[in-house]
């Protein structure tokens, strides 16, 4: 179902948590994102080249280090963003469509409950959306 709403605009998940990433936590080497998102190199790679070739970020030389990239967000990429999120809005409104909001509230206690409980174990976070 995600996929198939964040196709229906052209996009896939990946850049939605891309651009997510960059506009929460700012520019970053692609490295960096990859550890931010969650996202695989072989993933990262293909959707950060998708998101440039549609001017929707930007790669620059690191200043200190010409063997690494920068990635950041256009002005573009910013209204993709914001679009996508609609997007992602529509995506849980659709998937939490059977919940009445008392439901919701305590779906989103449990996973909460659960996500800080494997914190604590020592997983690793989730990526920043």
């Amino acid at each position: 179902m995600v996929s198939r709403s964040f196709a229906a605009v052209g996009a896939r998940g990946y850049h939605y948590r891309l651009l997510t990433s960059l506009l929460t936590d700012g520019p970053a080497s692609q490295a960096d994102l990859g550890r931010r998102t969650g996202i695989h190199l072989s993933d990262m790679v293909a959707a950060l080249n998708e998101l440039e070739k549609s001017g929707y970020i930007r790669r620059m030389p690191h200043p200190g280090d010409r063997r690494r990239n920068i990635i950041t967000v256009t002005d573009e990429g910013r209204l993709r963003s914001e679009r996508l999120s609609e997007q992602a809005g529509k995506i849980q409104e659709e998937l939490l469509a059977p919940l009445d909001a008392a439901e919701r509230e305590h779906l989103t206690d449990l996973l909460t409950k659960l996500y800080e409980h494997h914190q604590a174990q020592g997983f690793p976070p989730l990526p920043s959306m």
